[in-house]
């Protein structure tokens, strides 16, 4: 393999793929980059076995060969080069690659080329070609509500399913609940259901804003999605189980409907969740007329901030995580919401009041008063 390409095009791509590669498999390929170089071009490739990443890269390619490089040294050293172009060239003999662009010379060893596992072709049971930017859109937000806790694996995912002119995307992790139903320019030419965990779907979300593609196409196959967006292929494996029914989570009636400014409560909220630390909840007052927003960690200190809301009956008190909080409001885009309560210890709901069909089930905090 001896390949010569833009040292800037080498370092965004290794960026974009570097991200995939395993940090902590036994298996030392899987912390790799495959550099896959044929007469039609060059690919590089990374996977974790669970999320694939195959990213095409524009070479001049003198000698057609593969090879994979150690994903964090190559990426430091591709961002360290000292001149606009550069050349890689696999030395089979030395067991390595080496790197010259401008007067400096760099020589990686390879890890096992053998190692390393073949990732999918696009396509798939069913291809449905879907609007790149309402599909980004629509990741961005309801991705925060994802689980992290691996124990719990169908939680991790974003259970994603299209059809018609609906693209509709929910997410939870039991403490909130995330779902947007994006209506599309279009009807789609097919239809999918599918939890793919939020990790890909927020790298995905990444490329295809990188690439400023207009449209990707997904193909959904036994186990396992395979998106196509603006020349890059990422694949990832399906989550097994049964995903939530989130209809059965949100209440059927609720007891106070409040009409407000997304940005002046997002922004008190913001205010007043820097004193709520150790995991001190944030409180909302509400009496006739207006809500208080407080938060007090002992030792470190309380703040309050009171704004006029069209509440009116008994004053209550709830709390909620002021993290989760934060993050309902802010995936309200802009202009007003919708907030919906019922009681102190019953979810609160965060709507958007233009209609665009997002929603966000917050589960409160039980208040030592």
């Amino acid at each position: 393999m001896k390949i010569s390409c833009s040292s800037s095009d080498l370092l965004a791509h290794l960026q974009t793929v570097a991200r995939v590669a395993s940090t902590r498999s036994a298996v030392q390929a899987l912390s790799g980059v495959q550099m896959a170089a044929q007469e039609g071009g060059v690919e590089l490739r990374a996977t974790d076995m669970e999320v694939g990443l195959r990213v095409p890269l524009q070479a001049e390619v003198t000698r057609p060969g593969v090879a994979v490089l150690p994903g964090r040294l190559t990426l430091d050293v591709v961002r360290a080069l000292p001149a606009a172009d550069v050349t890689l060239e696999l030395r089979p003999t030395e067991g390595d690659v080496e790197i010259r662009s401008g007067s400096a010379t760099f020589h990686i060893r390879t890890l096992r080329a053998e190692d390393f596992p073949p990732l999918p072709e696009p396509g798939g049971d069913a291809v449905v070609e879907v609007p790149a930017q309402a599909f980004v859109e629509t990741v961005q937000r309801v991705a925060r509500s994802a689980s992290r806790d691996e124990t719990r694996p169908i939680l991790t995912g974003i259970l994603v399913s299209a059809s018609g002119q609906e693209l509709r995307m929910v997410a939870t992790d039991s403490y909130r609940l995330s779902v947007k139903e994006t209506t599309l320019d279009k009807p789609l030419d097919g239809s999918f259901e599918a939890n793919v965990p939020a990790r890909a779907l927020q790298e995905l979300a990444r490329i295809a804003q990188a690439t400023e593609a207009e449209s990707l196409s997904v193909g959904v196959r036994a186990n396992q999605v395979v998106f196509d967006v603006g020349g890059a292929v990422l694949s990832s494996r399906l989550i097994d189980g049964q995903f939530p029914n989130y209809r059965q989570l949100l209440p059927d009636n609720y007891e106070h409907e409040l009409r407000l400014s997304s940005g002046e409560l997002t922004e008190v909220v913001r205010r007043m969740s820097m004193l709520a630390q150790k995991n001190a909840p944030l409180r909302l007052s509400f009496r006739d007329g207006e809500v208080t927003v407080s938060a007090q960690t002992p030792d470190v200190g309380d703040a309050s901030e009171a704004l006029p809301v069209p509440f009116q009956g008994e004053p209550f008190e709830i709390g909620f995580n002021p993290e989760f909080l934060r993050d309902g409001l802010e995936s309200v885009d802009t202009g007003d919401l919708v907030l919906k309560l019922i009681s102190p210890l019953r979810p609160g709901l965060i709507e958007s009041a233009d209609g665009t069909g997002f929603l966000y089930l917050i589960m409160p905090i039980r208040l030592n008063v």
